[in-house]
């Protein structure tokens, strides 16, 4: 009977994953305020790895428009209300680890109507 030796493994490579973060606000100051927190935090852990980051990125901008009348009944002078908002977003792709991500997401300080998804 022949008995295999148990090879010994290298120790255990972290994973590189490709994580995406979209951050969504409409405002504009603020959404840049969490991604120059994003950029400073990961240019913090990605020197010390071997990892990278793309971004932000700029998506265009999208513009929610409503035009309605004035006048309840539909009588009188033909007038219009218009109503606008706009949605900005920016995109990161950073090329790393999990824990390294936690690390940087863990300090941010994410200002009031910006979402990250």
């Amino acid at each position: 009977m022949v008995v295999d030796k148990k090879k010994e493994h290298a120790p255990a490579q972290r994973e590189m994953l490709n994580i995406r973060i979209a951050l969504t606000s409409r405002n504009v100051e603020a959404l840049e305020k969490v991604c120059r927190d994003i950029v400073n935090q990961s240019n913090q852990f990605i020197r010390k790895s071997i990892s990278s980051r793309k971004g932000p990125i700029r998506l265009p901008t999208r513009h929610l428009a409503i035009t309605t009348r004035k006048s309840p009944c539909g009588n009188g002078t033909n007038t219009y209300d218009h109503w606008q908002m706009r949605v900005h977003k920016r995109y990161f792709q950073i090329k790393t680890d999990v824990e390294t991500v936690k690390r940087i997401t863990s300090k941010l300080d994410i200002e009031a109507g910006v979402s990250i998804e």
